[in-house]
Order: structure tokens, then sequence, then C-alpha cells
């Protein structure tokens, strides 16, 4: 919880009452909300204490603990009761499980969806519990039809797409899952449509993979560092690995990355201009003071007009 404890509080100092146009609108995160498995009981010290004093609606896609069901729970609870009952309620309320964090339930229309905003469409996906990821038959069609649809809007808005499994990692735990890197190339030249930038978790470190295709150039991001204590190693090998280099996955440089510390990525879209600027923040370690702000340790600037990356 300590951990988690310092990313929240670190976000929570980038509110600025007297400048409110540069706050964050909300908070995505990108699967495993609690642990070890997506059980209510958990979401008091692994959701509202932790976000108590957040101050802007938060948004998620189920990560493989959320899930997960011990097997254990002797009242046989179906998988992702609790992420629905949280997440995707019929109605706006407040769960007893929140005791005094004021955190009511959202309406989010299923465990996957596409957040619609004014600068982006955000389409979420859940890549269920086995490791790797897996998506059914059906979510895929879903997904293709909501590339298709987003795309009629792509001068207007940045498209977004956000999954738990990485395509992309060359950590040393969990690592890249193949799974998914067919999933999405299946769906992109199905629908003949492309995201401007994807987002995943479950591992737990920040990455940032450049990915060329033609002539664009898609930014694939693992940003799974957001509080669990538990960091895991990039596979260096034989060699130690100096980010930017290339990977072990064709047409894919591994731009940057951060292994031994928490953090959290936050993203600005300025449409007037079509770019979008990324920031990842690092916190202080346990002993390090926690009044001391978040660091940027990296920071890149994509172009939706041209998909170049600087």
């Amino acid at each position: 919880p300590q951990d988690q404890l310092l990313v929240t509080d670190h976000m929570e100092m980038q509110f600025d009452k007297l400048k409110p146009d540069n706050n964050p609108s909300f908070l995505y995160i990108a699967g495993d909300v609690v642990y070890y498995y997506g059980q209510m009981s958990e979401y008091n010290n692994q959701f509202f204490e932790p976000y108590k004093f957040y101050p802007a609606p938060i948004f998620a896609i189920p990560g493989n603990h959320d899930g997960d069901v011990d097997p254990t729970d002797i009242t046989k609870p179906h998988s992702l009761d609790a992420f629905v009952k949280m997440f995707c309620a019929s109605k706006i309320s407040v769960l007893p499980e929140a005791g005094d964090a004021i955190r009511s339930t959202m309406t989010q229309p299923n465990v996957y969806w596409t957040l619609v905003t004014p600068v982006a469409n955000i389409i979420g996906l859940y890549t269920n519990a086995p490791e790797g990821g897996e998506i059914e038959g059906d979510q895929q069609q879903w997904f293709i039809k909501e590339l298709i649809k987003a795309e009629s809007e792509k001068s207007s808005k940045a498209l977004i797409v956000a999954l738990h499994h990485p395509p992309y990692s060359m950590d040393s735990h969990h690592g890249a899952s193949r799974a998914m890197q067919q999933f999405l190339d299946d769906a992109f030249l199905k629908s003949k449509v492309y995201p401007d930038i994807i987002f995943t978790g479950h591992v737990h470190n920040y990455q940032r993979f450049t990915r060329k295709i033609g002539k664009r150039e898609i930014p694939y991001i693992v940003a799974g560092a957001g509080g669990y204590w538990f960091l895991h190693n990039i596979n260096t090998g034989k060699k130690i690995i100096k980010a930017p280099c290339p990977s072990s996955f064709k047409d894919v440089i591994f731009e940057k990355y951060c292994e031994d510390r928490h953090g959290f990525l936050r993203i600005s879209i300025d449409m007037n201009i079509r770019k979008l600027k990324g920031e990842y923040f690092t916190v202080p370690r346990q002993q390090e003071s926690w009044k001391t702000p978040p660091v940027i340790f990296d920071s890149f600037t994509l172009d939706l007009a041209k998909n170049k990356i600087k």
C-alpha cells in the first residue's frame, strides 16, 4: 500500500486550484485495480483509500487480477463481479466498501468499451485472465467496428487503444504477448485503421516502444508501475540494454525504460495543433521525502497529423 500511496499522493500534487485548466481531466487505469484476486473486500484498502483525495473521475479496464477468482472463496463469485459492481454499475451510488472515502461507482457500459472525449476516442479492451491475454471472437468484431467508427473522427480526435497485456515488453517477468501482437495486427488489417498510440499495463515498470508501419510511427507504451510493490526488471541478457536501441521485434525500436521506480503517465492533447504529449513521472522511493515533487523521466510528442514522434 505504501508504494501505491506514493504514486497517488504525487498525482494529487499536479492539481492546481489556481490553474484548473491545467489539471488532469481523469485517471485511466489500464487494469489490475486490485490484487491478488478481484474481490470486493480488497477495494477499500487498494482503491478507495489510495484514491480517497484524488479529485478527478477514475475510469478503468480490467486486468487479469481483476478477473481472477479465489478458488477458496466460499461465496463462489463470478469473474469480474467486483469490477462490474464498481465500474459498470447501472446507477451512481456510494458502496459500503468505500468507507469514509466518498467516491461513487462509475457507469461504464461494459468491461470493454469506448470512452468518447472532446479530443480523443479511447477504445479500452479487456484481455481476460490467461497469461499473455486472450480475446474472444465477439470482442474482436466489436473492436474492428469501433476502429472503423473512430476513423471518421481522426481529423478532430486522437485515436487511442488501451489494453492490459502488452504486445511488446522487454521485461524478465511477463515478457511480450504474441497473442496481443497478432490480435491487434489482424484487427488493424481488417479495419484498415491504425490508432495513434497504444497504452498497456500488466508489467510493473515503464517502457516506450516506437513501431514503424510504412511511414507511420506508433508509440506502444507500458505503464504498469502505478503501485504494486514488486517492480519488474528489464531482460538485459548478456548485454546491458541502453535505450534507444533495436528490439527483438520487427520494425520496433525500444526507446526508453524505467525499472526501478514507481510512476505514472500524463497525456495532454491539443487538437488545435494536432499534438499529443506524453510525460512519464517517477516518484521518490519510500525512504526519500514524500514531499519531493514527481520527476519527469521521459517525454515525447506525437504529431497526430503526420504520425511522427519527437
